[in-house]
């Protein structure tokens, strides 16, 4: 598997370790994934409303030989096999699925943007993303994802588990 590529993963509904633990599974289960890294979890704060618990977020590191919106596709079914329903715009979900980063690709089309484009403004995204892999450069933004996470507010809570 030749590309590599960086998940984000969130949930705040029903068993939010359970939920995030299971997508990894499948992830790896996928023939064309592999898992070959992943962060701590951590407890943040909902961006949006709220009005909603808390989010559980884990990033993983995978291998892959699926090109970008394939990968994308992938994500999706997971999320639908899972029961998410897409309601409201950062309301709660039971699983969160998002391509931050694959290799140093940078797309932006209707379905897909990579980098994540609000990647370098969520702690709940850079910190367990830093975790992996420090000193990875955003191909935007041209720092690495330790810098980007430690220029940002303080006015969101991380906490790593």
């Amino acid at each position: 598997m030749s590309n590599t590529a960086y998940i984000g993963i969130g949930s705040n509904l029903g068993s939010p370790r359970e939920n995030c633990e299971r997508s990894i599974v499948l992830l790896g289960a996928h023939p064309k994934i592999e898992v070959t890294a992943r962060s701590s979890f951590y407890k943040t704060e909902p961006v949006g409303s709220r009005d909603q618990d808390w989010f559980l977020n884990v990033a993983i590191q995978i291998a892959t030989d699926l090109e970008p919106l394939a990968l994308l596709d992938a994500l999706l079914s997971i999320e639908s096999s899972m029961g998410r329903i897409r309601a409201e715009k950062w309301g709660p979900r039971i699983i969160d699925l998002d391509i931050l980063l694959y290799e140093d690709s940078v797309i932006k089309s209707d379905r897909l943007k990579i980098p994540h484009p609000e990647m370098t403004q969520r702690g709940f995204v850079l910190a367990p993303l830093a975790q992996l892999a420090p000193n990875l450069i955003h191909p935007m933004a041209k720092k690495t994802i330790r810098q980007l996470l430690s220029e940002l507010p303080e006015d969101k809570k991380v906490v790593r588990l």
